[in-house]
C-alpha cells in the first residue's frame, strides 16, 4: 500500500490532488499495482480525505503533553512516535496534525508502523491538508531513514 502513497504524491503533487476513486482505481490499476493494494489504498485515502481541521476539537491545539494510548503505541514504531514528538516540538506540524498523523498510522491496522511510513503518512496527511510543503521538507519526508550521510 505504501507503494501505492508514493505513486500518488509523486504522480499528482503538481496537480494537487488525486482523482476520484473509480478513476484512481483504473489508473492504479494501469499501473501495475495489485487489487488488494489498490482496495486497501482507496479506503485509507478515503479515510484521509475525510479528516479535517473541524473534526477535531479547538482545544487540541492549546492542549499540553500528549500521551499515547496504548493501540497508538502498538501500531506506530517508537522511532515513529519520537518523530510525529519531534516535528510538533519544532512546529514543523500543528497539534491537530499530530492527530491526523495518528489516526492514520493507525488505521493501516498492521503493528509497529515503521519511521519510513510514518514519514510518508505525514507527507500524505500535509498535502491532504492543502498546506504550502517547504520543498526540503518533502525531500526530508521522502528520503528513507537508513541512509547514512556520505562525507
Amino acid at each position: 500500500m505504501f507503494d501505492i502513497l508514493i505513486f500518488l504524491f509523486e504522480s499528482y503533487f503538481v496537480v494537487g490532488s488525486y482523482p476520484e476513486h473509480r478513476k484512481l482505481g483504473l489508473k492504479l490499476a494501469a499501473a501495475g499495482f495489485e487489487d488488494d493494494n489498490i482496495q486497501l489504498a482507496l479506503a485509507w485515502l478515503s479515510g484521509l480525505r475525510q479528516l479535517t481541521v473541524a473534526e477535531y476539537p479547538d482545544v487540541i491545539n492549546q492542549s499540553g503533553l500528549r500521551a499515547f494510548a496504548n493501540i497508538e503505541l502498538v501500531r506506530i514504531s517508537f522511532e515513529g512516535i519520537q518523530f510525529i514528538v519531534f516535528l510538533e516540538s519544532n512546529k514543523i506540524i500543528a497539534p491537530v496534525e499530530r492527530e491526523m498523523i495518528i489516526d492514520r498510522a493507525v488505521a493501516i491496522g498492521i503493528e509497529s508502523v515503521s519511521l519510513d511510513n510514518i514519514k510518508l503518512i505525514t507527507l500524505m496527511v500535509l498535502w491532504n491538508q492543502h498546506s504550502d510543503l517547504d520543498p526540503v521538507l518533502i525531500e526530508d519526508l521522502l528520503t528513507p531513514s537508513n541512509i547514512s550521510l556520505v562525507h
